[in-house]
């Protein structure tokens, strides 16, 4: 019987995902999905494609003649570069200027969405971190932090400073962000992190062991969340430094778990079989393209 611990082997009836990124050691995804369509009963495989950004045209395009491909998911550094490879975009796309879905439509178009933001909300809420009516300081205004800067301000922070050592990009975004909730989100060239009550590192900064800290936890008032979106290494630099001063923190992995439903509905998977329902064979629910 297929289960977590027994997943089916891979034939000619598997249907693909990819997680496209550079680096891809670090991802979680594969991890995380995979047993899940284990436990759904889904004949499907969620694989890493490690691509570098002089790449990532050429390999999309040719991913997306793959017939058995239902879809693309993208990590650092191609989140911003992936929303010119598809057809359609969502609204949260729109805004932040970033995916990490791309999904084959029923006409062969691509729809590009982004649930980083949402999966980091819902992870920070259901950890016990409400942001609705918080302080947030905000590093990062690429793909990811792009998208969590517009889950925050959807979830309702009172303000949101954001600090980017790319100024055009930041910008950019705090343009786009104040067309949306005006008032409530500000450029920082220095994060106010002593006026925080939640202090996020969307940045890649942690990743490698020489990174440097993307920022002080020492500057941070008493009490304050530090939050990181890095999943490998688990505890980051930045929050073993955090957890030393008493501060609290909370892990990438959250981010990452928190997406899992919005998966399931983009993607169109399905509930998982029991007994009674076992005829209806491997990749029942998923969606077909």
């Amino acid at each position: 019987m297929t289960d977590a611990a027994h997943p089916a082997p891979v034939t000619g009836t598997t249907r693909l995902y990819a997680v496209l990124g550079d680096p891809v050691t670090q991802v979680q995804s594969p991890g995380l999905l995979n047993p899940l369509f284990a436990e759904l009963g889904i004949d499907a495989v969620l694989v890493p494609v490690h691509v570098r950004p002089v790449d990532l045209a050429d390999v999309v395009r040719g991913l997306q003649c793959v017939g058995n491909l239902d879809g693309l998911f993208v990590t650092v550094p191609h989140k911003t570069a992936a929303v010119r490879l598809a057809d359609r975009h969502s609204r949260t796309v729109e805004i932040t200027g970033s995916a990490n879905a791309l999904r084959r439509e029923a006409d062969g178009a691509w729809l590009a969405e982004n649930f980083d933001g949402s999966g980091f909300v819902a992870g920070l809420t259901g950890a016990g971190h409400d942001p609705a009516g918080r302080k947030v300081a905000l590093l990062g205004a690429g793909g990811a932090g792009s998208a969590v800067a517009a889950a925050l301000l959807t979830a309702g922070v009172d303000s949101l400073s954001i600090s980017d050592p790319d100024g055009p990009r930041l910008a950019a975004l705090v343009a786009r962000l104040t067309d949306h909730w005006p008032g409530r989100v500000h450029a920082a060239a220095e994060p106010p992190l002593h006026d925080s009550d939640i202090a996020v590192n969307a940045t890649p900064l942690g990743l490698r062991p020489d990174d440097p800290l993307p920022f002080s936890p020492r500057d941070l008032a008493p009490g304050c969340v530090v939050a990181d979106i890095i999943m490998k290494p688990r505890d980051t630099p930045l929050l073993r430094e955090a957890a030393a001063l008493g501060l609290r923190v909370h892990h990438g992995m959250h981010m990452l778990t928190g997406q899992v439903d919005s998966y399931r509905a983009f993607f169109g998977l399905g509930t998982p079989r029991t007994a009674d329902r076992g005829d209806r064979g491997p990749g029942a629910g998923r969606r077909v393209s």
